[in-house]
This record gives structure tokens, sequence and C-alpha cells, in this order.
């Protein structure tokens, strides 16, 4: 009878503490997100309205909270028309948070005769694949530090959404106990140190990466910025909380100067890497375990232009 019950204790375990997200979890977001049937997701189309609402779907599947009111969607006008941004908050065992970003809004499509839509795969489904990976990892566990995941609208008509939900005065709790935001722009493909690699942009403004790298496991690693000269810790949503005096950074995959994508056609999922992405989720997910107000609060230093 012991054996039996140890033997249950031990699948039970299994089952609630065994958080590696699949591949195929991987593959089934960025590809739902960058399907032909969500036409570019273009803010302000039925489309990006449908993607919103998808998110939402996987944040109430992990059992995340409300950031504010009783919907993950949080409403901001744009052109006369209501837009969402999705937000969904794991309360963990402080109420000092680290937040996870991504935009899920892309460019639409194009007047061409053969593939004529934007899908988006990289340029942001990656992205938005990434937090809500972070939350299936942590789906069943109390982290450390509560988590903020936050999908962000019109990233590509000026950062639209994330302005409109940093200035939300009913967010302001959580913004004053945010410690970092991790926004994940454009991470589907190899990095140009390979695989398990990320940089942050505006490395040299803090010291987030060093303070993660020193907790990274399983030869994970974020590394500095190779297009500084780019200014891309400006031209991304994080901007909206740096000016809020947030840490703030995002963090790519991308190699600049090989990415033919970018605003194309052909950003679909032929492009993506769905073995490095599900690696960094995971190794993600483990580092951030290991992290809590007593080892991780990044500053910046007076280099950064608020």
């Amino acid at each position: 009878m012991k054996k039996i019950t140890y033997l249950t204790l031990s699948l039970f375990s299994i089952c609630t503490f065994a958080q590696e997200v699949s591949q195929e979890r991987v593959k089934t977001i960025i590809s739902t997100l960058a399907s032909d049937e969500m036409k570019g997701r273009e803010i302000g189309t039925p489309e990006n309205d449908k993607a919103a609402n998808y998110i939402a779907s996987i944040f109430k599947e992990n059992n995340l909270e409300y950031c504010t009111g009783n919907s993950y969607l949080i409403p901001f006008d744009y052109k006369g028309k209501t837009a969402y941004n999705v937000c969904g908050i794991k309360k963990g065992k402080s109420e000092k948070n680290l937040a996870f970003s991504g935009h899920f809004d892309h460019i639409g499509t194009s007047n061409s005769s053969e593939d004529n839509i934007y899908n988006g795969a990289d340029d942001d489904a990656s992205g938005i694949t990434a937090l809500t990976g972070i939350s299936d990892y942590f789906k069943n566990k109390t982290p450390e530090f509560s988590m903020v995941f936050m999908a962000f609208n019109g990233e590509e008509k000026g950062m639209l959404g994330s302005r409109a939900i940093s200035k939300d005065k009913n967010l302001d709790k959580i913004y004053n106990n945010m410690t970092a935001l991790f926004n994940f722009e454009m991470v589907a493909t190899e990095s140009q140190w390979g695989k398990n690699a990320l940089y942050m942009t505006g490395d040299g403004f803090s010291d987030l990466d060093e303070l993660f790298n020193k907790n990274a496991v399983n030869g994970l690693k974020i590394n500095a910025d190779p297009y500084s000269e780019q200014q891309l810790f400006y031209r991304s949503d994080n901007v909206s909380f740096v000016k809020k005096k947030i840490i703030a950074h995002s963090f790519s995959t991308v190699d600049m100067s090989k990415a033919t994508h970018y605003h194309q056609e052909k950003d679909d999922m032929s492009i993506v890497d769905i073995g490095n992405m599900t690696q960094i989720i995971n190794n993600f997910g483990k580092t951030l375990d290991k992290l809590s107000p007593k080892n991780f609060a990044p500053k910046y230093n007076d280099q950064v232009k608020f």
C-alpha cells in the first residue's frame, strides 16, 4: 500500500510540476497567429480582434487573473474604433512583478496577385508565442515574482497600444511594482550566435542582461545589442515603459543584416525555427524560476534618455 501511495504521489508531482512547453504547443500558437486566416492582423480589422481574443483564451487557459476590470481585453480608441490590448497576471509570492510583452498586430495584406498576406510569423507572432509560452511554463507554479503578460496592439502604427496601456491609471499599482519588462520582438529565427541565444536592445543602459545571465540555465545567453547604431531600444514597445522609468528592454534573435523577410509576405511559418524557440522559452522559464526580488533588481545608468 505504501508503494502505491508513493507512486501516486510521484505521478501527481510529475503532472503538477513538469512545466516544459512542447514544440507542438509552440507551433500551434505561432501558426495560429500567423495563419492566412488572420490576414496579417492589422489593427482595426476583424482578424486583429480575433487575434486578441485568441491570446485572451490562452491567458484564461493558464488561469491568469485580469489586470483590471473583468476582462483580459483592455480597450483603447483607434480612429474611432475600439481596439484591444490583452493583459493577464500570474500572482507570485511577491507583489513585485516582472512583465513579458510583445505585439500581436502586423501590417495586413498587399495588392500582390500571388501571396498577398503579411503573416508576421516573426514580427511578432513569435514574441507573443514566447510570452504565452512563459505563461504556460508557470501555469501550475507559484513564482517568486508576480508575472504580468501584455500583448500590445498597434505597434506597427506607432506603438499605439503600448502607449495607451502604459498610461492606464487602473494599472498604476502593477506599474509601481514592476521590476522589469521583457519585450519579445522577432524571436522566430536562430541568432547570429547560434541557438539558445538572444540579444537585448540598449544593453548599455542597464544591468538587466548581466543579472539575468548570472542565473541563466542550460547555456541560455542574452548578448549585447549588435545594432546599437539603429537605436532599436527606442523603436519598439519597451520605450513606452522606459518613459515611465521602468526597466524595459526588447529581446530578439533576428539578424538584421540578413532579415530579408522583415515586413515581407514571406515572413511566414517557413522561416520559423520551432525547436530553437521552444528551447529559449523553456530555458527562460527555468531561469525566471531562480529569480526573486532578492537577487534580481536591475537598474538604469545615467546614459538612458527618458
